[in-house]
């Protein structure tokens, strides 16, 4: 509704991960790298890790987006609360592949049956596993046997990993440790720091058709760092409520107290802040502000896609 007040097309701060607002941090560019880089290479297993909110879904829908301009099949998996049958019912559903038993060991054959016939053609088959936090034992267990479907040369089947810490401290007990070791490439989204969150919202907004008037000024954007802890979803979620409150007053820019008023309404409050980049000359304050490297947002284009500089 505040749409015509801010000279907007379109709402920039929705929280679906849709790829155009993507916004490719240092983090973002290396894990997109690190991912293409798996991929292309037949790498096997990739491991995608990140906080609640850091934007790990919005990426892999650019890395889907990445994979049908490339016509490489694959399959999404956003729901992992299944069991064995169930997880080889929908990968096999969403890959296009049919069988005529329900048998697992009928279904694994003419998987690997699949896998072979698409190697042979020259194509790159790929899994990907959101939310994989909440595997069982036994379904993380079965994905690892997977990466058994290989050739003497490469692996048939590349697999993508999506989830939270937790998924990493999983991976650490003792009885996954074979598929802890399978995993070649790791990469993680961290949180956003004061000078990244200023450039998403900009991004957003340019995005959503701002015409560059100023909304957020840089006390504002402080605020909403503080108080999101640099998370891009929760910074969404204050840039909505924050820019509804100022329409209503009729402000056509946001105040650093009306940030921190919509803050206080979510509670925001009551979670212990980062430390404030401009009140203090901390060395952490100080990495805070650097400017990360540029991001052709807007368009969605990648850039040149390189083997990950150093090992993550």
């Amino acid at each position: 509704m505040y749409k015509n007040f801010f000279a907007l097309r379109e709402n920039p701060f929705n929280v679906n991960p849709d790829p155009r607002y993507l916004f490719l941090t240092r983090d973002a560019r290396e894990a997109l790298a690190c991912l293409t880089y798996g991929i292309l290479n037949h790498k096997g297993f990739i491991l995608l890790s990140g906080e609640v909110g850091t934007g790990k879904t919005t990426l892999l829908n650019q890395l889907l987006d990445w994979l049908h301009r490339k016509r490489v099949v694959s399959a999404f998996i956003f729901n992992p609360r299944l069991n064995v049958t169930q997880f080889f019912d929908y990968m096999m559903a969403d890959f296009g592949i049919t069988c005529d038993s329900s048998l697992k060991s009928q279904v694994l054959l003419r998987f690997n049956q699949w896998l072979l016939e698409r190697y042979r053609a020259g194509e790159t088959t790929v899994l990907i596993v959101d939310e994989a936090q909440n595997l069982s034992l036994q379904v993380l267990e079965e994905i690892r046997l997977l990466t058994n479907l290989e050739t003497p040369t490469t692996k048939l089947l590349q697999i993508v990993l999506s989830g939270q810490p937790e998924l990493e401290q999983k991976l650490s007990q003792p009885q996954l440790r074979q598929l802890r070791q399978r995993i070649t490439l790791r990469c993680k989204l961290r949180p956003l720091t004061l000078e990244e969150t200023a450039s998403y919202i900009g991004e957003r907004l340019r995005t959503a058709g701002a015409n560059g008037q100023t909304i957020f000024p840089p006390e504002a954007i402080e605020r909403m760092h503080i108080y999101s802890l640099g998370i891009p979803r929760v910074i969404n979620l204050l840039c909505e409520h924050v820019l509804i409150s100022a329409f209503v007053d009729q402000q056509k820019t946001v105040t650093a107290s009306r940030v921190e008023e919509v803050a206080r309404e979510f509670e925001l409050d009551q979670i212990k802040p980062i430390c404030s980049p401009l009140s203090d000359g901390s060395k952490e304050s100080s990495d805070a502000m650097k400017r990360p490297e540029p991001s052709d947002v807007t368009t969605g284009r990648l850039g040149p896609l390189r083997p990950p500089e150093r090992k993550i």
